[in-house]
């Protein structure tokens, strides 16, 4: 080949590598948010409702959920500000605009046991709805650090 082709045909091949390393880059999948992985807000939904449902059952801690359950209109706002709560917070579209959690829990006297029942309940709601193990790891630690403002004592 002569000279001048070959530079070309070399010039040629760089563009194009270039061309298709640089699209490679831009269609690369964006991790999918932990709202997506949850399934969304249907999904949180079932697992609000599930959860709610152990937490009332739990002799360990229903107690403090009693007037809340007791009242269909009140449980009602109580599983939407969970939704909203989780969904905001795995990254969905969701806006919580419930109370912040140091005056919802305020006077309510709950302990680090009655915590760990709440978050043993949530767990075996997750689990009931086969969510994997990384989705409930980043959940709980999305939602963790509320603990310092719901445990008083």
């Amino acid at each position: 080949m002569d000279r001048k082709l070959t530079k070309l045909l070399l010039a040629l091949t760089m563009v194009g590598a270039f061309a298709i390393a640089s699209f490679a880059g831009q269609t690369a999948a964006k991790p999918k948010s932990l709202y997506d992985r949850l399934g969304g807000k249907q999904a949180i939904t079932a697992v609000v409702d599930e959860f709610v449902g152990r937490v009332a059952a739990d002799k360990r801690i229903n107690s403090f959920f009693m007037a809340t359950a007791s009242d269909p209109k009140r449980l009602a706002k109580f599983k939407s500000n969970l939704v909203d709560q989780i969904c905001e917070a795995s990254g969905g579209p969701c806006k919580y605009t419930g109370k912040d959690m140091k005056s919802a829990h305020a006077g309510m006297g709950v302990g680090d046991a009655d915590f760990g029942a709440l978050v043993e309940d949530l767990t075996a709601a997750l689990d009931k709805f086969k969510v994997g193990a990384a989705e409930k790891s980043d959940l709980l630690g999305a939602l963790g650090p509320m603990k310092k403002d719901i445990v008083t004592k």
